[in-house]
Parts: structure tokens; sequence; C-alpha cells
């Protein structure tokens, strides 16, 4: 069989081909007219529909108009006032840059453009077929702005127009392009109706986002909202949003999502705020968020898709977990918040004050607990991983047993160290720790129940009727950096079966991504002579205070020892090492003591992949939970930071199911 001939494909089928890939449906046509629009400094967008779009779809302006000698060329493919070399695309600001989006509409529709600029004495008419320009250009009487008519759209490609939907159903995703952009941008008026309908959207001049969505989705939603904002200097990130409180749901999510005032879709970051969510709202409900992103342009690629609602940026992992950060902290305390209310049947007495209630049934020797006053008392009833059967045990490791016949042998002893320090510096940051504690917190740590594991970075514990949810790591770097400070020169040591050689290590971490060397740091042979010579000149200090010792010869002989029956993951033991010449400030007696302790706390209380699964459980329920209930003193940025959320109150779900 012979090979099929290759052929340069028509110029007007490869227009059409790439106007299929940019112009879906009525809405896509929509959306790359209004940023036009929007580009063209406009404060009024006036939309008209016939028929979904597919038969009259046209929008007006009182934008910057068209130059007269530019309309011969304004639906021709890749011809933009806003890019003149590939390099612009690292810096643009606009909506469109690529002057495809009225080329691509000429192919599939026909295209009527009527506009004015301020300095013209009139405006012009002038049509369009297949990108090129229909009959001439003829004077008309206008308004300065534009207005562009699209007829017919889909007419040449058949297939196209019967996968469609029906007319009301294009109708309702036009809207939801003309909503979204209407509250992003509430200096514009936006007005979207049928042909001889009212407006179904109309949005004043001047406005505000919150007024927008009000008046856009709902009054309900208006009310429940929430504000969110931030800046990172680092990731040169601005955050601007709303979202709603945990009072309110909506049977199916409402997202809007903008990076550089962008509308795109950004499924990773949608994902972590549902999941913030399921621990708030009932299951099958959602909130609905308007979140605003602003990047350096040069952070953000807007090419990677036709129709643009897709953009990829760096640091993507780092932003989205910032901005769920921030999403939590405007949720924190929501929980507490809610309120209930109960109709009464005809007849029905009226019941007790709940405040009342709760404060005349106080339990004496004689009176039995209420059900909704029960709390939980021993580990060893009803763990969460019974429902799971997931077994508790640590076989792996040495003298572990599933449960321990004295579980307080292996909780560390509340006594002051001997001898004590002498150190103004250490003394100093000691009175930090107990200045920034947070009493509260330190009730709900000290009477806390460890109910069970829910992965390697949350846990489920218990204080009186109430349920929380912990975060371990930043529990875990907490307590361990307290430890350094309130034991400091008491350590044991953790001996390493056989030394390590550190410059083999610091190359280790060199090579690891997240450590930020390049080639333009210089070798990394002698980065690695550097940090070792400046380890070993330190490692008296480093053996006397913390019994880490490192030999003269450069190799790691020991750890110190934090917590009984804890051993830390030696997978992050490379980067702790780079990290120790690098970001411990050495010169100065305070710092030095704080930023070593900050950055052995922070190796100590990481847990590897790994590490099995029964070990680290075991650990968790069985050291650093017991350490953390009597040793850690909670900081107030614990309360704002997510670091413990309230998921359930028992007195409050009672509430619920005497509704039932």
């Amino acid at each position: 069989m012979e090979p099929g001939v290759i052929r340069k494909l028509d110029e007007v089928v490869v227009n059409r081909i790439a106007a299929g890939e940019i112009i879906q449906r009525p809405a896509n046509a929509l959306k790359e007219m209004m940023e036009n629009s929007l580009d063209a400094k406009a404060t009024s967008i006036q939309i008209t529909v016939k028929a979904g779009g597919l038969r009259s779809l046209q929008i007006q302006d009182n934008g910057t108009g068209i130059r007269r000698e530019d309309l011969a060329i304004v639906c021709e493919r890749f011809t933009t006032s806003k890019l003149q070399s590939f390099d612009d695309l690292s810096s643009i600001s606009t909506y469109g840059f690529r002057g495809e989006a009225l080329a691509s509409i000429s192919h599939v529709a026909h295209l009527t453009i009527i506009t004015k600029t301020r300095s013209e004495k009139c405006g012009f008419k002038a049509c369009y077929e297949d990108g090129k320009l229909k009959g001439d250009i003829k004077p008309i009487a206008g308004n300065q702005g534009t207005q562009i008519t699209v007829d017919d759209l889909f007419y040449n490609v058949p297939m196209r127009k019967q996968a469609l939907k029906t007319p009301n159903e294009e109708f309702q995703r036009i809207s939801d392009v003309v909503g979204k952009y209407a509250v992003h941008n509430p200096q514009a008026c936006f007005i979207l109706k049928k042909f001889g309908e009212p407006a179904s959207i109309r949005t004043l001049p001047k406005s505000t986002i919150v007024q927008n969505i009000g008046t856009i989705y709902g009054g309900a939603i208006g009310k429940a909202l929430v504000p969110v904002a931030t800046k990172d200097d680092i990731l040169q990130l601005s955050v601007d949003g709303y979202v709603t409180n945990v009072n309110f749901s909506l049977k199916k999510g409402i997202s809007l999502f903008f990076i550089n005032h962008r509308a795109v879709e950004c499924s990773a970051l949608k994902k972590a705020i549902d999941a913030i969510y399921s621990l708030y709202l009932p299951k099958g409900s959602a909130p609905f968020v308007y979140l605003s992103l602003e990047l350096n342009p040069q952070n953000v690629d807007v090419n990677v898709h036709p129709t643009k609602h897709e953009v990829h940026f760096l640091h993507e992992e780092e932003i989205i977990e910032k901005v769920k950060l921030l999403v939590e902290k405007a949720l924190l305390g929501g929980n507490a918040a809610r309120s209930y209310t109960q109709a009464l049947l005809p007849g029905a007495n009226q019941p007790l004050d709940t405040t009342k209630a709760n404060e005349s049934m106080l339990v004496g020797d004689d009176k039995p607990r209420l059900d909704y006053k029960l709390v939980r008392t021993s580990h060893s009833e009803q763990k969460l991983e019974k429902f799971f059967n997931i077994s508790g045990s640590g076989s792996g490791v040495q003298s572990r047993d599933d449960e321990p016949q004295d579980e307080k042998a292996l909780e560390p002893k509340l006594t002051q160290p001997s001898p004590e320090t002498r150190l103004s510096s250490i003394h100093t940051l000691r009175q930090q720790v107990e200045s920034d504690g947070d009493d509260n917190l330190r009730k709900i740590f000290r009477e806390l129940t460890y109910v069970g594991t829910i992965d390697r970075e949350q846990v489920l514990i218990q204080y009186d009727t109430k349920m929380y949810l912990a975060k371990t790591q930043p529990l875990a770097a907490e307590l361990f950096y307290q430890l350094l400070l309130f034991n400091f020169g008491n350590f044991d040591r953790l001996t390493l079966s056989e030394p390590l050689e550190l410059k083999r290590l610091v190359h280790l971490a060199l090579a690891d991504s997240n450590s930020g060397y390049t080639e333009e740091d210089g070798p990394a042979d002698e980065l690695a002579d550097i940090i070792v010579e400046k380890l070993v000149m330190k490692a008296p200090l480093l053996r006397e205070y913390y019994n880490l010792s490192i030999r003269e010869d450069g190799y790691l002989e020991s750890l110190p020892k934090l917590l009984d029956n804890y051993i830390p993951s030696v997978v992050f033991l490379p980067m702790y090492i780079i990290r120790l010449a690098t970001e411990v400030e050495w010169e100065e007696e305070m710092e030095c003591f704080r930023t070593f302790s900050r950055e052995t706390a922070h190796f100590f209380s990481r847990i590897a992949l790994t590490k099995p699964t029964k070990e680290y459980r075991w650990e968790l329920e069985h050291v650093i939970y017991p350490a953390v209930r009597n040793q850690l003193i909670p900081p107030k940025e614990f309360s704002k930071n997510g670091c413990l959320l309230q998921l359930a109150s028992l007195p409050e779900l009672y509430r619920v199911f005497e509704r039932c």
C-alpha cells in the first residue's frame, strides 16, 4: 500500500479548524468580546442574546473604540494592539494578546462592527466574513465605543451547532460568564438580557464586589460572605476575595477564580478549598468562593490553552497552600458559631433556656452525668483505629507493644533539668515562649485525649465534650523547640550505628531541588568543603550544649536525644546538615541558640513517608502527643493558623438530634 500524499491544507480549512478550538460555544465568543471591551477601558457593557446566542449575540460598550484605519485588518488572524514581540508575553497585563478572537468568530459567523473613537466625528460600520472585510466601511451615526453583532453562529459548521445544548442552557452558560466578570469588575456596569425581555443581570457602575455578588447570586450569599486577603512578598503574591461562612451552604458549589484578573479554572485550588469546607459543611453541600490572585506576570504563562481558561504559574503548590491556610484562618471558629432553631408544635411547652439548663445540670455525688456531657476518659475505649481494622502495634520498633503496661513511663517528666544553665540568652528565649503562651490552648492540650490518627499530618483529639483536628507537624516542631530550650545543656545522645561523612550528606542535600542550589552558586564540591569546615569549627559548641558530636575529620557521630522512644527520620538528615551551616546565625549568641533550636526542631518534627505506618502511629500516640500534653506551651499563633480546628461539640450535636 502506497503512503498518503501530504498536502498543505487550504487556508479556509486551517482558519476554521483554529476557530473551532477557540470558539466552542456562544459563551466562548462572548467571553472573548467582553474581555476586549474591558481592555478598551469600558465602564458600561450591554449584552443582548437571541436563541442562546446562536441566532444573534450582540455586545455594546463605551470603551475607546477602534480606529477607522484599523478596521480593514481587525478580523485577520494575529492582528492585535496588545502584543508586539514574543517577549511581551512575559509581562502581559491585558486579557487579549493573540489577535485571534474576532478572526475566529468571523470564520464561523456573520460579524458586524460599529465603532467610534473620541477623536472621530462619526462612527463607522464594517461587515466581515472568513476574516476578510466584506464590502466597504460605511460612516454611520454612533456613540463612542464599539458594538459587535455576531449573527448565525456556526452556520457553516452544522455538526458543532447540532452538538450544542438548548438555547436556554446556552443562555445559562452566557449568564455564568457575565456573572463572573461582573463580580470581578465592579467598576463597570454589566447588563445581560434576552432580546425583547427584561435584563436578567444588571449591575450598577462603581459598585462593590460584595454588592455584585448579592445582586447576581442572591442576597443570602451576600450576607454570608467572609473576606480573605493577604500579601506575600516572597511568592510575589496578592490574594483578595470572599468565601461564605460555615453557616451557609449550596447544593452545587460556585467557584470564581481569577489569576491576574483573568477568569480561570484551577482544579488543584478548588480541591484544596473543598477539603477545608468538608470539615464544616454537610455531605453533598458546597460553598461560594470568589478569589482573585495577583502574581508577577513573569511567573504566569497565559498561552497554554486556546480559550485561555487555564494558566500555568510558578510555585503552584506553595501558593495553593498559602491560599488554603488563608481560607482556614477565615473559617476558624466558625463551627462554634453555628445556630439552630426549632419550631414548636401547637400546645408544646416552651423549651428550657439552654444556658440555664446546662448550669442546672451540674454533676453531684448522687446524680448521673447526662449523655451529652459524657467525656472520653481512656484512650483504649473506642479508638478511631477500631473502625478501620488498623492495628496500633509497633512491632517494627524495639520494646513497643500494642498497649504499654505503664504509659506514664514513656511520658517526658516535667522536672527542671540539672544542672541549670546560667546563660541569659536561654532564659530570655524561655521567657518569650512563656509570655507568648495561650492559656485556653494550654488547658486543651493539658487535658487532651488521643482519639486516633487520620494520616501523617493530622490526628483527632478530644477535650471535654469537643472534638478537634490537630496538625501534627507544627505541634511537634513547637514541642521540640521548647524541649531544646528548657532542657538546654542536658541532653542524652543518639549515637549513630556508623558515623556519617558530612561531605557526602551535603552532596545529597545539594542534589535535592528543595535546597535551591544551582550551578551559578559555584561548584558543589567547594560548597561542601565550606559547609563541612564551618560545622567542624562549631563542633565544640554543639557537643557541649546539645550532645551533637562532629569529629575533626568531618564525620557525624551523634544527635541530641530529645524524647525517649523517638528517633528522627534520617531521610531529612542531609537537608538538616546543610541548613545548620546556612540558616543558623552563628555570630550572635541568642540568635544562634534560637535559630539552631528552630532548625533542629523542624528536622525532628518531620515524619518521612518511608517510616513504617505502625511505627509512626505508635510514636504519635505514645510519644509525641503525651509529650504535647505534658510539656507544650502552645503559642497564641496556634489559635489563628488552623493548627487546631474544632470539628464538633457534643452538646451542639444533641441540639441537632433533638429536632429529629
